[in-house]
């Protein structure tokens, strides 16, 4: 009974705590933002920078300590004078901030130097396939999509050269050359049926000459249910078009890219059941992402010698008609806390994927961090997306992406700090020492005895 009392007296002193946050930030916002409205997205973009603050902390942190433990051990083992203390702090700083600006130049200079890559995306006239096609086109990529529908292929063909032509107006000269090669076009394609498969491959070299990257993003779920609610039609559309359909397009993509000198990478989207995790109401597609991560495994060690690289890209959940449909109230209240928008997600995706190398890397959106930060701050994100009834409250896609040309062209210090740790972690890590020894063996030279 006490543990209890004593439970429900820390709950109470939590929730008084978050109210008085809230009623902070209230009394401090402008007056023209005090409309519900206008509040949440304020406070949704103060939890943006806040996260982005709060990753760059961390891996500072991180590079930090284990810079600072390898140059003390270091020091201690050659028999260092104690009365240097402070020359091996000043080091440590040095090589800290000398390595961290080397390898986020490194970054961005691979990216610089990227150039335009040839792109087949499968399933890709909405939701984060068509996201996907935007980031790779405004990134001066030259980019295929498909779908089983004509009229979806020809419209996204259309919106996504409109986008383009935005964002050149938008920034001017700055983009005209980078964009200079960015081009997309479509074709219909069923990936469950091989024929259809081998005309794609076909079309994107003929168009295209060359497949750098191949995105296999067709999938669908049918809804959130139990298993004997699933019809076999159900059943064998989302097997057909996840599983087989991945299967056919890796192996169209595979026999393509060995022919080719510099090869090239695919990647298979996760999702649900992919680490063998129970998915209930959606066993069907649980099933379907799990086997792709043992076809993933399994091709992991058939292409040891390859120069194809094939990979997993995690978009976490994203708010898509395939995500939505048949969720429930109660799936939309936690997709406020969980979800992103797909131009958010795609965003983090494309830069990496441009930029990979090897074989058998894992892309992730929803990260760890991410995860944790999106638990903490669960107060700030109800309502973000649905309301208490499951409507919906985001703008519309051509809304959103109204405004959006001129800042998505933008590739930052801020962003290569983002990328970093997953491409020259190791790298950076090691420039941190070797600046840092290099101050204090230069440095300590000058003190007598040294």
């Amino acid at each position: 009974m006490k543990n209890e009392d004593n439970s429900v007296e820390a709950e109470r002193r939590v929730n008084k705590f978050v109210g008085s946050v809230r009623n902070y930030v209230w009394r401090v916002s402008k007056p023209s933002l005090r409309s519900h409205g206008k509040y949440r997205e304020a406070m949704e973009k103060l939890e943006e920078k806040l996260f982005s603050l709060s990753i760059h902390v961390g891996r500072y942190i991180v590079t930090m300590l284990s810079t600072g433990v390898i140059l003390l051990t270091g020091f201690q083992l050659s028999g260092g004078d104690a009365q240097m203390n402070a020359l091996i702090w000043y080091s440590w700083l040095g090589g800290i901030i000398i390595g961290t600006m080397i390898g986020s130049n490194m970054v961005l200079d691979e990216v610089s130097r990227s150039g335009p890559r040839n792109v087949v995306i499968t399933g890709s006239t909405r939701g984060l396939g068509k996201a996907l096609a935007r980031e790779f086109l405004l990134s001066g990529d030259r980019v295929v999509i498909t779908s089983r529908s004509p009229e979806s292929v020809d419209t996204t063909v259309k919106e996504l050269e409109e986008n383009l032509k935005q964002v050149v107006i938008a920034t001017g000269l700055s983009s005209k050359k980078k964009l200079r090669h960015a081009k997309v076009m479509g074709i219909t394609c069923d990936v469950s049926k091989p024929d259809d498969v081998q005309k794609l491959a076909n079309f994107a070299v003929n168009k295209l000459g060359s497949i750098d990257i191949w995105v296999n993003n067709a999938g669908t779920n049918k809804g959130f249910r139990p298993l004997l609610q699933f019809t076999d039609d159900d059943i064998q559309q989302i097997v057909s078009t996840n599983l087989v359909g991945s299967i056919l397009c890796t192996r169209e993509a595979m026999q393509i890219m060995n022919t080719q000198n510099k090869g090239g990478h695919i990647f298979n989207m996760d999702g649900a059941g992919s680490g063998g995790s129970s998915t209930p109401l959606t066993a069907v597609y649980g099933s379907t992402k799990c086997g792709l991560r043992q076809l993933q495994s399994s091709l992991l060690k058939e292409c040891r010698r390859s120069k194809v690289g094939v990979h997993t890209a995690s978009p976490g959940m994203v708010l898509t008609d395939l995500l939505l449909s048949g969720s429930s109230v109660k799936n939309k209240q936690m997709f406020n806390i969980i979800c992103e928008l797909p131009e958010t997600v795609a965003r983090t995706l494309v830069p990496r994927m441009r930029i990979i190398k090897g074989s058998g890397k894992a892309i992730n959106y929803l990260t760890p961090p991410r995860i944790l930060l999106a638990l903490v701050t669960a107060w700030v994100r109800r309502g973000r997306w649905f309301d208490d009834k499951g409507r919906a409250l985001y703008a519309a896609e051509a809304d959103r992406l109204r405004n959006w040309a001129e800042s998505r062209t933008r590739f930052s210090f801020t962003d290569a700090m983002e990328m970093y740790t997953e491409n020259t972690w190791i790298s950076v890590f090691s420039l941190s020492v070797v600046c840092a020894f290099i101050i204090l063996s230069s440095t300590s030279s000058t003190f007598p005895g040294t």
